[in-house]
């Protein structure tokens, strides 16, 4: 459950400045580079709540492993910029680090199995400890956020995106496994995100390209594909939405903008009471539909309260002016905007900072702890 501080609303604008930092509360973005840019710099200074970096954003030798100097000081420089708001709130520095394929931090750090192999042995115990590593690997590093573990269940053998990422092919193996790596990694001081939220495995598009859409009642969804977020509801603070259509459940908008979907079946039948946070909204499941400032409406509308844009500029500037525009507007609208930048910073609030240094991610990723993890597991770094 989110703190009491996250229920209080914030003060409200008094004019378009304000508006403005108190949009960007309700945003993580992307970018490119392998340092921070000044245009992202300056929007974490007035109020940007965070960033979330790829595979793109990191330095790499002639052999492809990770230079660390570079990503410290961009990690570094994240949190830093964050501290001259003033607010005393951690910034949000995510990264995707489930295993497998989408792993963003490779050699020196340690490489997890994807999903469906590390949960094939059945034990609990070791998904814990695969958590707890990846926690202590990415604080080391200054991310203070994983978009993982995926609690989408792989019933589709045609999936193009889920597939090996999912736990298992039954709610109950998901639940055991991805339950346990998400308690290892929080444990770590890690914050994790239960993601697709209402399921994204029994799809056979990807939503980076185009809309899914799947004819489930909620009968079906009730029955298979809601149980890993209804178990685990209590484990977690943040819940990433998917980009997909449900007709039966709503004929209009795919699930990141259903209230229907966010409210009736997350908070209602799930029982979740954290933070929902959108995917990508650059991702076409949504963005060849819905231009980036009504998909931020109708997002805030349907119950997201932080919203990633992961690499667009005028992106970000578009979806953050919709929302400045909300509390300019008064009434309803920003009282909507104001109840989501109270629970963005509840969320944050319990945060941890981190201070990444080459030296202890040398040391979190060589220690006997993540030695005997690899071992167990037969990977190394690469």
């Amino acid at each position: 459950m989110l703190s009491e501080h996250a229920q209080r609303r914030p003060a409200p604008p008094v004019d378009a400045a304000s508006a403005e930092a108190l949009a960007l509360e309700l945003f993580v973005a992307g970018y490119e580079g392998t340092s921070l840019p000044e245009a992202y710099a300056s929007r974490l200074r007035r109020g940007l709540a965070g960033v979330i970096l790829f595979a793109r954003n990191l330095e790499r030798d002639d052999r492809g492993v990770i230079a660390l100097p570079p990503l410290v000081a961009h990690t570094a420089a994240v949190h830093a910029a964050s501290e001259a708001t003033g607010s005393g709130l951690p910034a949000i520095c995510a990264v995707d680090q489930e295993g497998g394929l989408v792993a963003r931090l490779r050699a020196p750090f340690t490489h997890l199995p994807p999903m469906s192999q590390l949960a094939a042995a059945d034990d609990p115990e070791l998904c814990r400890l695969a958590g707890w590593q990846t926690g202590r690997e990415c604080l080391a590093a200054g991310f203070n956020v994983d978009f993982a573990p995926v609690l989408d269940i792989n019933t589709n053998p045609t999936n193009p995106i889920i597939g090996q990422r999912a736990f298992g092919t039954t709610p109950e193996a998901v639940i055991r496994h991805a339950g346990a790596f998400l308690d290892g990694l929080q444990a770590s001081g890690c914050l994790g995100c239960g993601k697709h939220f209402p399921g994204h495995g029994d799809t056979d598009v990807d939503s980076h390209l185009a809309l899914p859409v799947l004819p489930f009642d909620r009968a079906r969804l009730e029955a298979i594909e809601l149980r890993p977020f209804a178990a685990l509801a209590d484990q977690m603070r943040m819940v990433m939405t998917a980009h997909i259509l449900f007709p039966a459940l709503d004929a209009t908008f795919p699930a990141t903008l259903s209230r229907p979907i966010l409210d009736e079946l997350l908070r209602e039948h799930c029982g979740y009471e954290g933070l929902i946070v959108s995917d990508d909204l650059e991702m076409k499941g949504v963005a060849e539909a819905f231009s980036f400032g009504k998909a931020t409406r109708g997002g805030l509308e349907a119950g997201v309260e932080l919203f990633l844009v992961c690499r667009r500029e005028d992106a970000l500037d578009e979806a953050v002016a919709e929302v400045t525009a909300m509390l300019l507007a008064g009434g309803d609208d920003a009282e909507l905007a104001l109840r989501a930048v109270g629970r963005v910073r509840g969320l944050r609030s319990g945060l941890r900072r981190p201070m990444p240094t080459t030296e202890e991610i040398e040391t979190v990723t060589g220690d006997s702890d993540a030695r005997r993890l690899r071992d167990l597991l037969g990977v190394g770094t690469v």
